[in-house]
């Protein structure tokens, strides 16, 4: 009978490296893709609240947002280029993150915020710009 426990113990073992393995091997994935950066979000509204860990990612015509700490291939939120509006920009130096932007965001009537480096808001607020003609009023 102590064979069996062992067996069992052995089982959850393996099992557990391997959702830790398919993990890390996602997040390197993402992390990696040409166009991802860091990116964390909230919903907008609650500077208490605490932001999720992510990684965004360029694609055509929208930003696909995934959370850091799961083992969903899919993203968990998409912003269309056309209809995501930056309301606001804060440095976060005061907060003691250097070189950190809190960015407030609308997405068809929903705010939420984004915390990047100042690198990658850049890289947001030239992709907004970038938009086709007739949608210069996309950045603040």
């Amino acid at each position: 009978m102590p064979a069996a426990g062992v067996w069992v113990l052995l089982a959850v073992l393996v099992a557990a490296a391997l959702v830790v393995a398919l993990g890390a091997s996602r997040l390197h994935t993402l992390s990696h893709r040409v166009g991802s950066f860091p990116c964390n979000a909230r919903a907008g509204g609650n500077p208490a609240a605490a932001f999720t860990l992510g990684i965004a990612h360029y694609a055509v015509g929208r930003i696909e947002w995934y959370r850091c700490w799961s083992l969903s291939p899919r993203a968990a939120r998409t912003w269309l280029r056309d209809r995501l509006v930056v309301t606001g920009r804060v440095p976060l130096e005061q907060a003691g993150q250097a070189d950190q932007y809190l960015v407030q965001c609308r997405y068809e009537g929903t705010d939420f915020e984004l915390s990047m480096s100042a690198a990658a808001y850049s890289g947001l607020a030239s992709w907004l710009e970038a938009a086709p003609p007739g949608r210069r009023d996309l950045v603040l």
